[in-house]
């Protein structure tokens, strides 16, 4: 049950990093004219990305300033929250394997 649950949050974690990179690379691709918001499914896509990227980037966003222009807020959460998976995750769960199995 442990392992299911570290899996489960850990998979979560992972979608939320590529949900962070896809937002980035649609919003460069609106930025240089490559791919219009006009389109509704490009439309749907940058907001549904947004809504969920949001509540995680701007925290970190009010704390870091862009650098020459350059966002670098998602760089920094996604290596918080390979860290996260990576490290702590097994640390959070290890007492909870030995416990449940």
């Amino acid at each position: 049950m442990g392992s299911f649950l570290e899996f489960v949050i850990g998979s979560l974690i992972g979608l939320m990093v590529w949900a962070i990179i896809i937002s980035a690379i649609i919003s460069w691709l609106v930025a240089f004219d490559v791919i219009n918001l006009k389109n509704r499914f490009v439309y749907n896509v940058a907001r549904f990305l947004e809504a969920v990227t949001r509540p995680v980037l701007r925290p970190f966003q009010r704390l870091i300033p862009p650098l020459g222009g350059v966002d670098i807020s998602p760089i920094v959460v996604i290596l918080i929250l390979q860290g996260f998976r990576l490290y702590l995750l097994p640390m959070i769960f290890a007492p909870i394997k030995t416990v449940i199995g």
